[in-house]
């Protein structure tokens, strides 16, 4: 009996041998690195081709204010008194007195408030050497003829990656954030065509 275990034990671990070397067989259709995942298994994103969803949460809050005074003041007040080479040359003598006076204050004042909220999942298109992650995601809204898009690109470390497998936008490195539309709405807010292009050139030529 125990000779019969060890014998189909045996039979076993040689089956399983070769079915690994099976598996890494070039052109097998299974690829043990690309799962299938366990149910216990960590599902965030660890390689080119997983997705990773991005919590894009920006705000914009600047405030600068600058002050400059400058103030200068002269004064030259001077008078011939005594003049002994010609005492008779000038019935009043000479004098010249000058004053002058600059001043120049400044205050520039620049306040600018934003915020862009939205949810988007993006795919790991690329790992670099020390284990961080290239991600790049793009979506698409088409509402009749009005097109909104969305896309998203950045690097992010796996250990920021959440155990629900997204991401904040505030964490992700070289982060480029880009919100687009066209169509007939996004045409009535903007200036376009030659009405636009008058309208930049005279702004760029009025002086004041």
């Amino acid at each position: 009996m125990k000779h019969l275990v060890h014998t189909i034990l045996a039979a076993t671990l040689v089956v399983g041998i070769a079915d690994a070397r099976v598996q890494e067989r070039r052109g097998s259709i299974y690829d043990p690195d690309a799962g299938p995942f366990g149910l216990v298994a960590n599902k965030t994103a660890t390689r080119p081709g997983d997705l990773v969803t991005v919590l894009i949460q920006e705000s914009q809050d600047l405030k600068n204010e600058e002050k400059s005074d400058l103030k200068t003041q002269k004064a030259l007040d001077t008078a011939l008194t005594n003049f002994d080479i010609a005492p008779d040359a000038f019935s009043t003598l000479p004098s010249v007195s000058s004053s002058t006076n600059n001043t120049f204050a400044g205050t520039a004042n620049y306040e600018k408030k934003g915020n862009f909220t939205a949810r988007l999942t993006a795919m790991v298109v690329d790992a670099l050497p020390n284990g961080n992650l290239v991600i790049s995601g793009r979506r698409e809204i088409r509402i009749d003829q009005e097109v909104k898009v969305i896309e998203f690109s950045g690097v992010v470390r796996r250990y920021d990656i959440t155990a629900a497998n997204t991401i904040e936008s505030e964490l992700v490195a070289n982060a480029r954030v880009s919100y687009s539309g066209s169509g007939p709405l996004t045409r009535t807010t903007n200036r376009h065509g030659l009405g636009g292009f008058l309208h930049d050139a005279f702004i760029w030529l009025w002086p004041f």
